[in-house]
């Protein structure tokens, strides 16, 4: 069984049983669904996968979530009473149905707009998205224990909140936001992981599931939301082409377009003219122009990096960000040159949490390289490599340092 199943499954487990048993009993929640995933681990091998995979699941996590409540609090009558222990070994068409509409209804009660904004995403990554601590961690820019308390203060305000009920969910508009983008964060992360392997097609088709569910609902039937479905649609078109045959990760000129899925390309064109409905107009229309303006180029010297440009300043008016400023120098260099490029650059201090990011220091790198700085440029490429989070980002870095002109290697190497 893959783990993108499991992941998968995790998610509507989670947001199933609490529903049914209460969000104050999340962290019994989690724990019951990870032994049940455990024990397919351990069981289908030897004993071959149950004809309903996700109704072997959910009972083996019910029955382990009612020991563990039964144990904990000592109320057996009650819980017999509220809880039957008889489970179906099959779902029937009802609860197939609830577990979908589970999953979307747990990621609005995740992005409470009560929690802090980081304690949202690391809440909803981490229960129904499967994200590691650590995942979360280099995702939103903090140290690990920094994760471990966010979770711990929203499961906390989560379980104060939980006699409102699990249906009672108020403003989902305000919630919607928050929900585009915790999806965006999971495709974010399938689509450069930050571990082995480093591109993970589940998760990217994990997101684009979950935002389809979103657009399908009137809840998130929003220009907002097609325009998410555009990014990750024309995102992942080009998904297979960006890993060579060797397991190498390759630059969006390295790459054979024919290996771009058209079909893909389409649907992400379509998403994107719908989301030019109304009069809404987010970040992620602004970054699906981008990805539309790549996938249409017929070769990357073809590219209209001035549309680039025009959706990058777009994208600044909407979603200030000093990393946006640092990918615009790259489309700016593009079109005007390298020192161009580093004059965009110039007298833009990033945050902290961006100097300490080896895209900060690899952009710097390749510019001052194409300038003719090389010391500076050896500098910048030392501190890209050493801040790299993955050895496959590590290595596509080191690629592109050594592309140099023959002489600039040797006064890289002086």
């Amino acid at each position: 069984m893959e783990a993108a199943y499991f992941r998968h499954a995790s998610g509507e487990l989670v947001s199933t049983l609490c529903r049914r048993f209460g969000l104050q009993h999340l962290e019994a929640v989690e724990d019951a669904v990870q032994a049940a995933l455990l024990a397919a681990v351990e069981t289908w091998p030897r004993q071959g996968e149950p004809d309903d995979q996700m109704a072997w699941l959910y009972r083996v996590s019910h029955r382990a979530l009612l020991d563990e409540l039964r144990t904990g609090h000592r109320r057996r009558r009650i819980l017999s009473e509220q809880w039957p222990e008889s489970v179906p070994d099959t779902l029937d068409p009802r609860l197939a149905g609830e577990l979908r509409d589970d999953l979307l209804r747990m990621l609005f009660v995740c992005c409470d707009p009560e929690l802090p904004v980081a304690s949202q995403l690391a809440i909803a990554l981490k229960t129904l998205c499967g994200f590691g601590v650590r995942e979360i961690a280099l995702r939103l820019f903090v140290a690990e224990t920094a994760v471990y308390k966010r979770l711990s203060r929203a499961r906390t305000q989560l379980r104060a909140r939980a006699s409102k009920g699990f249906d009672a969910i108020a403003d989902l508009d305000a919630r919607r936001p928050q929900v585009l983008r915790v999806i965006h964060q999971l495709f974010t992360e399938g689509h450069l992981s930050l571990r082995a392997p480093a591109l993970r097609r589940d998760l990217c088709d994990e997101a684009i599931r979950l935002a389809h569910l979103l657009a399908d609902h009137p809840a998130g039937a929003h220009p907002d939301t097609f325009a998410l479905l555009a990014l990750m649609h024309l995102h992942s078109a080009r998904l297979d082409a960006r890993m060579s045959a060797s397991g190498e990760l390759l630059l969006l000129e390295e790459q054979d377009r024919r290996r771009w899925d058209a079909s893909q390309m389409q649907i992400g064109l379509a998403f994107l003219a719908r989301s030019a409905e109304g009069d809404s107009f987010s970040r992620y229309h602004a970054e699906a122009g981008i990805a539309a303006e790549h996938g249409l180029a017929p070769s990357f010297e073809e590219t209209r990096w001035d549309r680039i440009i025009a959706c990058y300043d777009q994208l600044e008016r909407v979603a200030p960000s000093p990393l946006h400023r640092l990918h615009r120098a790259v489309a700016v260099a593009a079109v005007e040159g390298p020192e161009a490029g580093l004059a965009a650059l110039e007298g833009d201090v990033p945050p902290t949490w961006l100097e300490g990011s080896y895209l900060w220091a690899a952009v710097l790198a390749d510019l001052h390289r194409r300038c003719g700085h090389p010391r500076r440029a050896r500098e910048r490429h030392e501190a890209a490599l050493r801040l790299a989070p993955s050895p496959a980002v590590r290595d596509l870095l080191a690629r592109r340092f050594e592309r140099a002109d023959p002489d600039e290697d040797e006064a890289l190497v002086r």
